[in-house]
């Protein structure tokens, strides 16, 4: 078995990240970047990862644009890392969407499929090819959940789906990669300020939610401290890393304190007037 307790340097390895283009793909880019990895990025926008790699050098960095729900397209992307590189060490399974507010009575079925089919499908996309390479060279796989996958989610059921199935994924990669002496684990993070929420902050009943979240659970943080947390993670083969850090005890409490929550919610005349109001504006 791997000796998890020590330190995996990131330095010389090769860690490709899908939604490398903005926000925590990005900035966690260029954090292992500066710690001496070799970086593929891959995004469906071209002209960011591009320009990052040029900025980097080929021997660096190596990026293609690639949508995640296209499989054979991952397939090959996967390939070509590896031909460009050498080897693959670490897969941050990062690329996701954020819908607009809408309960499933309302949202449209090709909306909510577009959202597993990016959030969860594209995870195994990403995940699925690499893993002969992360197992070879005893690597490390990290796929991006969120505290929505066990906070209470009313509005956003596609996005929560996603994210409780990701977690799902990745406790089952951290069981079966241990038995080849390589690792996984799951990030969460909450609130990040990246254009990611944007959906959320431009919709009046989606600010309306928002503003119910109480204090601290509705701070914010940057998309650099979770891409530091993130590489933080890594370097010490976390199974799970989570910020803003008050999600932590939520997170390990979820059972009991969701039944309570979940029952406060479903009877809240606010929460009532909320989902009307939603249901309305659809």
């Amino acid at each position: 078995m791997f000796p998890f307790n020590e330190k995996y340097d990131v330095c010389d390895k090769v860690v490709l990240v899908t939604g490398a283009a903005s926000g925590i793909g990005a900035a966690l880019v260029e954090n292992l970047h500066r710690r001496g990895a070799r970086v593929a990025l891959l995004d469906v926008n071209e002209a960011p990862i591009q320009a990052m790699e040029e900025r980097f050098g080929a021997a660096d960095a190596w990026a293609m644009a690639v949508d995640v729900r296209d499989r054979e397209a991952m397939t090959k992307a996967v390939d070509q890392v590896v031909e460009h590189f050498g080897r693959l060490d670490i897969v941050v399974a990062n690329a996701g969407v954020a819908p607009g507010p809408s309960t499933v009575r309302t949202v449209a079925p090709d909306e909510f499929d577009r959202v597993i089919d990016v959030n969860l499908i594209g995870v195994f996309n990403t995940v699925h090819p690499a893993l002969d390479h992360v197992v070879a060279n005893r690597g490390h796989v990290v796929v991006v959940s969120s505290a929505a996958a066990f906070a209470p989610g009313s509005g956003l059921a596609s996005y929560m789906a996603s994210k409780a199935g990701v977690e799902a994924l990745g406790r089952a990669l951290r069981i079966e990669l241990a038995a080849h002496g390589a690792s996984a684990g799951v990030a969460y993070f909450g609130f990040v300020q990246t254009p990611f929420v944007r959906p959320l902050d431009e919709d009046p009943i989606g600010r309306q939610v928002d503003e119910m979240m109480p204090w601290p659970f509705n701070h914010r943080v940057s998309a650099h401290h979770a891409a530091r947390i993130l590489a933080d993670g890594i370097e010490r083969r976390a199974a799970s890393t989570m910020t803003p850090f008050v999600w932590t005890p939520y997170g390990w409490l979820r059972g009991p304190l969701n039944v309570i929550v979940d029952a406060a919610a479903a009877g809240s005349h606010t929460v009532h007037r909320l989902i009307r109001a939603l249901e309305e504006a659809s």
